[in-house]
Formats: C-alpha cells, sequence, structure tokens
C-alpha cells in the first residue's frame, strides 16, 4: 500500500484541491496536476478536476469571444 495518508476524510482533500485551484485563478492542465500531487488525490479525481476546470475554463473562453 503506497501513498501517504491523510487525517482528513477523502472528500476534504479535493475540497482543499478545488479552493487552492479557485484561489490562485490558474486553471490549466499544470495546475491540477500539482493540486492532485499535493492534496494526494486519485486519478478519477483527477479526472473531475480536468474536466470541471479545464471545461468552464474553455467556456468563459468562448464566452468572453461572443460578446
Amino acid at each position: 500500500m503506497g501513498g501517504a495518508k491523510s487525517i482528513f476524510p477523502r472528500g476534504d482533500m479535493i475540497r482543499q484541491a478545488i479552493r487552492w485551484i479557485s484561489d490562485i485563478h490558474q486553471y490549466d492542465v499544470e495546475t491540477i496536476e500539482e493540486a492532485c500531487r499535493r492534496y494526494d488525490l486519485s486519478p478519477c479525481e483527477e479526472e473531475f478536476l480536468l474536466k470541471h476546470f479545464l471545461h468552464a475554463d474553455q467556456k468563459r473562453v468562448s464566452g468572453n469571444a461572443k460578446h
């Protein structure tokens, strides 16, 4: 069994990662990968963050292009 154990419940780590990404306002692959390392997230959680933040950022960019 590898990986460091946390004193936080599993869901708290992804919440902290989301908060960290949102606080620094960088919604790119490198930032999401860094959040996954910092908060020891699973590949499934990483995929969620990628879909959530990259999709949201693309919508924001395309929405600005329409105005």
